[in-house]
């Protein structure tokens, strides 16, 4: 991959999609991982204001002390990009207090894990909304177009996906190049969305260079005969989740009327 060319393409086509759309610049969740490490780097390329959002809610302080620095990072060569702190923790609370939680205690807290990931997203669009900005998606390939490793309305819910077209692979190559800190180079990838150390891995049973073989596999239409164990394993979780994950993937369907009902 020609990684500064790559750089230059995607912070060119933010700033053009922006203008296009007469919008006055972007606004980034920041979790300490690398996407959005790279989705702000990028956007703050562009030279166009950059709100970078830190919103905590239970979260281990490693996740936000990697969130801070990167910004650091940022702030001392883009002047365009800015910090806002919204700690989500006792908005979390309130509704979690008022919600019904009659069902198996796994499922309550998968349940939970997505409403804090709306609360943020419904918190980047209000800021989006105060400042005439793009909310920027920080979701790379494997996990849009993969596995659907996302929250619906969640941190899928955004008006533009810069690295959606990258692997994880790809992402970390993007990032050694923008410099990102090494504090998040070395962190292992996790939503964050569970309130303990539970890894991106740990959840989907598999690691992102696993996933990444077993969509280019599917994509390529073949499967050879001669595949080990564990790969016959990945496969069958990237199968599964994809299955699972479809709708998320896809258009809203709408039910089409037909015309000789409306006459």
């Amino acid at each position: 991959m020609h990684t500064e060319k790559v750089i230059d393409h995607i912070s060119s086509w933010l700033k053009d999609y922006c203008n296009a759309n007469r919008q006055q610049g972007f606004v980034i969740g920041v979790s300490g991982g690398i996407d959005s490490a790279v989705t702000s780097a990028l956007c703050a390329r562009t030279g166009l204001p950059t709100l970078c959002v830190e919103m905590p809610i239970h979260q281990a302080q490693s996740h936000v002390t990697r969130a801070l620095e990167h910004v650091a990072r940022l702030q001392e060569t883009y002047p365009n990009v800015t910090l806002e702190r919204v700690d989500l923790t006792p908005t979390f609370e309130t509704m979690k207090a008022a919600l019904p939680n009659n069902a198996a205690q796994a499922t309550v807290d998968l349940a939970l894990a997505n409403t804090r990931a709306r609360l943020r997203m419904t918190t980047l669009y209000y800021l989006a909304g105060l400042h005439g900005r793009l909310v920027a998606g920080t979701g790379n390939k494997v996990e849009d177009f993969g596995v659907g490793f996302f929250t619906k309305y969640g941190d899928g819910g955004v008006d533009l996906s810069p690295i959606a077209d990258l692997t994880k692979s790809e992402v970390y190559e993007l990032a050694k190049a923008l410099n990102v800190v090494e504090s998040i180079m070395n962190a292992k990838p996790t939503d964050g969305l569970f309130g303990d150390d539970r890894s991106d891995e740990d959840q989907i049973g598999a690691s992102y260079p696993e996933l990444e073989w077993a969509m280019a596999l599917r994509d390529s239409g073949s499967e050879p005969a001669d595949l080990s164990e564990r790969q016959r394993k990945v496969l069958s979780i990237f199968d599964h989740r994809r299955a699972a994950n479809r709708h998320k993937m896809v258009a809203i369907p709408v039910c089409v009327v037909p015309s000789e009902l409306r006459s």
